[in-house]
């Protein structure tokens, strides 16, 4: 046994650093229809060719006048209804409108019908108004020749909507990373078999499937791979010649049974990082030909973590997405942590509307149920004690999981 002292763990967030450096975006783009698009990061700046809203156009129904004849009883000559064209309203007049309708020429005033009345066909305002109220300007929201959305812009429902208020019926965006998953262990087997003594139920794999789908990965699922050298050193072959990114769990350690770290040193480089978080503290980064290998660690809620704070941005960046890093947030701790580890912690917690952030009671890295119970992580700096009702950090799982 090697008397070498060991090498300190890594901080989170060089690791981060470490790992996003040697990370460079995809250069394919692909267009795809606007509809489809939900997940992709846009390669290229959206630029609208109109003007939102292209005309002024009410924001309520009413009646479009002059303000300046708001004192006046008017008579009715026009209705419009959205998506007419008026004709142009003379002084004196008053136009029956429509919400999201043009505003005719002439007018600059949308009065509420609720404050009028009608009197043998002629319009009277019954409250005080405002020049200019109810009416929505051309281009308020959107000019013409203006960037819409950015490239690097990961699309979500709102900004799908926002391409198509420009008119975007396709978008150019990244094409799509492609990630080859399997997982190491003689243990493991998949659900719907029997369950033999000693094994397990593979989880990481359907976890960590449904997290690259959800960023937009292609998936290539080569399963589980026996724990024996010559196995797993074919299936990295496998996996590098078909991928971007190799993504692996289990294994990483240093054990006699797990194989992948000579397996990757003898098909390409590993780098292997012990991180100074709880839990995910083994974490390995290497290349077999041209494709990124990431090792995760074996235990469900370990595997998890690491991915969401390692994996998670480092396939963004490999999309060219510009934001990387998920919010946070200042919020009361619901409980005392007097006896925090050494090491950065994320705990499951869960949001409770009268203490702040409650703790499930089994922070165990191989206890699953921890982070379908919670709402997100508690993000504790290392050595960091805080008492009921300090503010800490938590990251919704909203931020992490779309």
């Amino acid at each position: 046994m090697s008397d070498a002292p060991r090498k300190p763990l890594l901080p989170l967030d060089d690791a981060l650093a470490a790992l996003l450096a040697q990370i460079a975006p995809l250069t394919g783009t692909e267009t795809v229809a606007t509809a489809d698009a939900r997940g992709r990061v846009l390669a290229a700046d959206l630029v609208s060719p109109v003007d939102v809203p292209p005309e002024d156009n009410s924001a309520m129904d009413g009646y479009a006048l002059r303000f300046a004849d708001a004192q006046s009883s008017l008579p009715v000559t026009q209705r419009i209804p959205a998506g007419s064209v008026p004709a142009p309203l003379p002084a004196g007049e008053a136009a029956r409108i429509f919400t999201g309708a043009q505003v005719p020429p002439g007018a600059d005033t949308v009065v509420m019908q609720e404050f009028t009345e009608l009197v043998d066909g002629r319009l009277r305002v019954t409250e005080a108004i405002k020049a200019g109220q109810h009416v929505r300007r051309r281009g308020e929201d959107v000019r013409t020749g203006s960037v819409v959305l950015p490239a690097g812009t990961r699309l979500d429902a709102v900004s799908l909507g926002l391409a198509a208020t420009a008119g975007a019926a396709r978008l150019t965006v990244t094409r799509r990373p492609r990630v080859a998953l399997f997982s190491t262990g003689d243990e493991l087997v998949m659900p719907g078999e029997p369950l033999p003594p000693g094994a397990i139920y593979n989880s990481n794999r359907f976890t960590l499937r449904a997290l690259l789908e959800g960023l937009g990965c292609e998936v290539i699922d080569l399963g589980i791979v026996p724990d024996k050298l010559d196995a797993t050193r074919a299936a990295l072959r496998e996996a590098a010649s078909k991928a971007d990114v190799i993504l692996t769990s289990g294994g990483v350690s240093v054990g006699e049974e797990d194989h992948l770290r000579p397996a990757v040193q003898a098909e390409g480089r590993l780098d292997l990082w012990a991180i100074a978080i709880k839990p995910g503290k083994p974490f390995a980064y290497g290349k077999v030909g041209d494709a990124h290998f990431i090792g995760l660690p074996g235990n469900p809620v370990s595997s998890l973590v690491t991915f969401l704070m390692l994996v998670r941005p480092a396939l963004l960046k490999l999309q060219g997405a510009t934001r990387l890093a998920p919010r946070g947030y200042r919020i009361p701790a619901g409980f005392d942590w007097p006896k925090p580890d050494k090491r950065r912690e994320f705990l499951r917690v869960r949001l409770d509307e009268d203490s702040g952030l409650a703790l499930f009671g089994n922070q165990s890295s191989g206890v699953l149920t921890s982070a379908f119970w919670a709402d997100g992580l508690l993000d504790n700096p290392a050595g960091q004690a805080f008492a009921k009702g300090d503010a800490v950090r938590f990251i919704p799982f909203v931020e992490l999981l779309a």
